[in-house]
Parts: structure tokens; sequence; C-alpha cells
């Protein structure tokens, strides 16, 4: 899973470049908080992002994928498992997710919109905040291990 990690994070390079260094350490501030279950902090990083993140290719998808955590990080704030109801990546969207599966492949249609805003989170960050570059280095068995759930459904050996 690791090829397909770095084979994901290269094809996010050009895509998410452009991105400040400032905007990528928030992400990677909220990736962080999130994982370390700092729901408050997530809940100020995200609202940060999305004001922060430039137009441009891929930032729609970027925003959704904060908004997620935001949800997220607000339903277990309130002591709730998942938020009552999360907002889908869209068709145009899931051209910058690391996960896309055939629908009869899902079994958790909700985890798997969590797990790729996770995951998009943690490639921009990876991108673009050299800053953070050796924490998100130390927290690179995690993503691989969340990924590593998909590896039958993607057909990887």
């Amino acid at each position: 899973m690791e090829k397909f990690l770095n084979a994901y994070i290269e094809r996010m390079r050009p895509v998410f470049s452009r991105i400040p260094e400032k905007t990528a350490h928030v992400i990677a501030s909220a990736f962080f908080s999130f994982k370390f279950e700092l729901y408050p902090k997530t809940l100020r990083e995200c609202a940060t992002a999305l004001l922060q993140v430039p137009d441009g290719g891929g930032s729609e998808a970027l925003k959704k994928a904060l908004a997620i955590i935001q949800s997220y990080a607000e339903a277990r704030e309130n002591a709730q498992v998942e938020p009552d109801h999360v907002v889908p990546f869209t068709d145009a969207e899931h051209a910058y997710l690391a996960v896309n599966l055939p629908t009869d492949r899902i079994e958790d249609p909700d985890t798997l919109e969590l797990d790729n805003a996770l995951l998009l989170l943690y490639a921009v960050a990876v991108i673009a905040s050299p800053d953070d570059e050796q924490a998100l280095d130390e927290h690179r068995t995690y993503v691989i291990t969340m990924l590593g759930t998909y590896k039958r459904a993607l057909g990887i050996p």
C-alpha cells in the first residue's frame, strides 16, 4: 500500500502544490487533531482552512474533504459516532480521491467518504507543508493501514 500511497501523492502533487504553506499547515493540523480526537481543535482548523483554500483545480474536493472532517468532528464532540448526514463527494471530485470503488464494492459509504477526506488532507499536507514533513512521515503507518482496509476491494494483491 506504500506504493499506492506514493502514487496517489504524486498524482495530486501538480494539483495541490499551489496551496500556500500556511494553509497546508492548517490542513495538516486538522488531520492531526482529528486523528488524536481533539475535536474542538479540528473544528477550528477546518473552519480556518475552508476560508484559506484558494480557487483552482481540486479546490472543491479539498473543501468537501474539510467539510466532511468538520462534520465528523462536530458529531464526535457531541458524543455521536458519525454525523446525521454526510455530504458525499461528487463524481467530479472523485478524480482527487485515493480510493474510488464501484458502488457494489462499497461496504460502508460514510466510512469511505471519511477515509477519502483524511487521505486527501494527508496528501495535501505532504505536498504543500514542508514544516510538517517529519510529523506526517511519523504517521504514515496510520494512513497505510487505512488504505490497507481497501486493498481487496481495489484488487491489489
